[in-house]
């Protein structure tokens, strides 16, 4: 039986990077997958259905509740329901750096993006998946990307996005409680540093990169993949007991700070 098997997944910032590789996993696993992203996405539906997976994309600007609504709309309209929500989209600005040196700007923008756009996906999606639950008899659930850095600070200055991953957090642990006996669970999962196209551009040459690493118990970045597994972990019924919790996937950075030698 695949893991995702009947279900709807919509994925936000699905068309690249850690979106893209946890809707190709979902699609694998049996799941019809809405790719929702500012970024054209026909690339990875066509990805999807050459390896035998179902998929649609549609133009979704996380921070404009209209352009979310329709996302969701979409979903529901196109494939039936909605029972998984994978809040992925996500930045980490260049110029994000200490609270003085950090400007208001970049600060507003990661809080859009990161914080009120979770929270658009969530206003629009629960009613939808609130109704996929009642109908299937089987929980929904929402997967809020956050970070390690939720749980801890960063090894190098970013102050915007830090807060913005601390407060996803803290709404990932309010939106289940309050939903906990109506059919959905909320959790978030909490990557370490990942070798993306995002991370690449801040650690662009060796130095940067061994900085990095020395705070990385298990001397390595993290693969994709690795990251993706978790969201698919608590986006299926193998995590049907778990609510408001964090899954943190990061190398071991938050079980114990490595001094540089």
């Amino acid at each position: 039986m695949l893991r995702l098997a009947g279900k709807v997944a919509l994925i936000t910032g699905g068309s690249s990077g850690l979106g893209r590789v946890a809707a190709e996993l979902f699609a694998a696993e049996g799941a019809t997958v809405v790719v929702a992203d500012v970024v054209e996405g026909d690339e990875v539906v066509e990805a999807i259905a050459a390896a035998g997976g179902d998929a649609g994309y549609v133009a979704c600007d996380v921070t404009s509740s209209e352009s979310v609504a329709n996302a969701v709309a979409f979903a529901v309209e196109t494939y039936g329901g909605l029972h998984v929500l994978h809040n992925n989209a996500g930045v980490m600005l260049a110029d994000d750096d200490t609270p003085v040196s950090t400007s208001i700007e970049t600060y507003q923008r990661t809080m859009d993006i990161n914080v009120l756009g979770t929270m658009l996906s969530c206003k629009h999606a629960i009613p939808a998946m609130l109704e996929s639950a009642r109908v299937s008899g089987r929980a929904a659930s929402i997967v809020n990307v956050a970070s390690f850095v939720a749980h801890m600070g960063a090894a190098t200055p970013q102050v915007a996005y830090t807060a913005s991953k601390g407060a996803v957090l803290a709404m990932t642990r309010e939106i289940a409680t309050t939903y906990a006996r109506q059919g959905i669970r909320c959790n978030a999962l909490c990557p370490g540093p990942v070798m993306t196209p995002l991370l690449a551009k801040f650690l662009s040459d060796d130095d940067k990169r061994n900085r990095r690493l020395v705070h990385i118990p298990m001397g390595r970045f993290g693969d994709p993949l690795e990251i993706a597994n978790g969201a698919l972990f608590l986006a299926s019924d193998e995590s049907s007991w778990m609510t408001g919790q964090s899954l943190i996937i990061d190398g071991g950075i938050t079980a114990a700070y490595v001094t540089p030698e």
